[in-house]
């Protein structure tokens, strides 16, 4: 970026902040395992915070235990400034109603996402959003852009007592029409996001009762990630002003479908501005280079898991019969294909795109998008063979069962999708070592507890027998 274009940017912002009374800025970032973190400034420090950064303490970004404080800096990229919708501020208690106005007058907040750099003046290599930047550069270097377009699912509970009851709030179904309460609350949502410049293309019920969805446009990959982060703590602040809890759990109720973030992908070829994807002759519709794309994707399919699937309750959601992918397989009309080529519109260059299925919101975007770039062009960059596509079709059903008795399976418990992240080299260098050793770190901590513990079905199953 030009020092012109800098320049316009931070007087923009600063314009902005002086025009909408702001009196502090939460100055955001992510830890490894995907937490939103922030550091709250008054609004009189933010043009120091721009040319000299505000330090805080990197050990944070560890996102399961405090070791050491390590120096680190937060830097703002302006590009994701916004105005803190009141909807998503922190609400004031029921006081007098001067003392109210005069904390909605006061309390007027920005956010802005940030980079974490070293005391050095170098992108720390354990900042989620540098690991992202980094595939992309890669990409950029074998010259493409890479357009992703996600599906966030969630549920809507109902709170009892400030506890988030194991009761759906309503009773619709897939793409139900409904007039109660979730759906108001979702029309919220929709409108809040939009206010802080998220752009949501639809929004609807899901499968099973209290579960929703809202699609997001495709858009690039790191403003995509930036708003993810954003939706998911948006999305909580609003349910909780309706007595309501949103929860991202992969699979909060037995017996029903599951949460996923189903991620459709696009590479665009930056000479042209066309679809790399695209082949009106190949099969599916799809070039060499879409082939090469999913190859690298299955080929490191089960490291790629830990990451895009990152809790041990995960993996209850990637199960047979709920819409879930099983096997390492792609398809067009399979539901339960980890890799999906849906068929595009008339304009297969806007539509052609690849959508990856194991993917659920608890994950940290920023290495999720990484690690599906970057083995994504692994693929392109080895010209690997694509196997056979799956299908869920009436005259290739023996061919399907044939295939499917060959194919490798996902990993089917946390355990499993970290021993596959051990044992991938490509995976391991797109995290780098801070993020891969602290990842690994927190999950094997977590898989480990879960291990130990006894729960209520084996108690019920056992217990009465043995």
């Amino acid at each position: 970026m030009s020092e012109q274009r800098k320049q316009t940017d931070r007087d923009h912002v600063l314009a902005a902040l002086e025009a909408e009374r702001v009196r502090f800025v939460n100055l955001e970032f992510t830890d490894v395992v995907g937490m939103a973190k922030c550091v709250t400034i008054p609004v009189e420090q933010f043009p120091d915070c721009l040319t000299h950064g505000k330090w805080f303490d990197g050990s944070a970004l560890e996102g399961f235990a405090r070791i050491a404080e390590s120096d680190m800096y937060l830097f703002p990229d302006l590009a994701t400034f916004s105005i803190v919708p009141g909807s998503v501020r922190p609400q004031p208690a029921d006081t007098a109603s001067s003392f109210t106005d005069q904390i909605h007058d006061e309390d007027v907040i920005a956010r802005i996402i940030c980079n974490v750099h070293t005391p050095d003046g170098e992108r720390f290599d354990g900042d989620p959003r540098a690991t992202l930047a980094n595939a992309l550069q890669l990409a950029k270097s074998m010259g493409y852009s890479f357009l992703v377009a996600p599906e966030l699912e969630f549920f809507l509970l109902q709170m009892e007592d400030k506890t988030p009851t194991p009761l759906p709030h309503d009773l619709g179904g897939y793409f139900d029409l409904s007039t109660d309460l979730a759906a108001a609350v979702r029309r919220q949502m929709v409108q809040t996001l939009q206010q802080m410049h998220i752009t949501i293309e639809s929004s609807h019920h899901e499968v099973a009762a209290g579960q929703h969805e809202l699609d997001f446009e495709s858009g690039d990959a790191l403003s995509i990630a930036d708003g993810l982060m954003t939706a998911k703590y948006v999305l909580k602040s609003i349910a909780g002003q309706h007595g309501l809890y949103a929860t991202f759990m992969p699979k909060p109720f037995y017996g029903v479908n599951g949460s996923g973030m189903h991620t459709h992908q696009q590479l665009i070829e930056a000479a042209t501005g066309k679809n790399a994807f695209v082949d009106e002759q190949g099969e599916y519709g799809l070039s060499d280079i879409g082939r090469y794309f999913i190859a690298g994707q299955l080929a490191h399919a089960r490291a790629m898991c830990a990451i895009l699937a990152p809790l041990v309750n995960s993996y209850k959601r990637l199960v047979h019969g709920f819409e879930a992918p099983v096997f390492v397989n792609w398809g067009r009309v399979n539901r339960e294909a980890l890799i999906r080529v849906p068929r595009p519109s008339v304009n297969r260059q806007l539509s052609a795109r690849i959508e990856l299925r194991c993917c659920d919101p608890s994950c940290n975007p920023y290495l999720a998008l990484a690690v599906m770039l970057r083995t994504g062009l692994d693929g392109i960059q080895r010209k690997l063979t694509l196997p056979a596509a799956m299908d869920e079709s009436l005259f290739l059903r023996d061919e399907n069962e044939r295939l499917q008795r060959h194919a490798r399976l996902l990993p089917a418990t946390l355990g499993e999708a970290l021993e596959g992240l051990r044992e991938d080299s490509l995976v391991r260098e797109t995290l780098g070592d801070s993020i891969y050793e602290g990842f690994l770190d927190a999950k094997s901590i977590e898989w480990s507890e879960y291990r130990r513990q006894v729960h209520t079905w084996e108690i019920e199953r056992y217990l009465p027998v043995f």
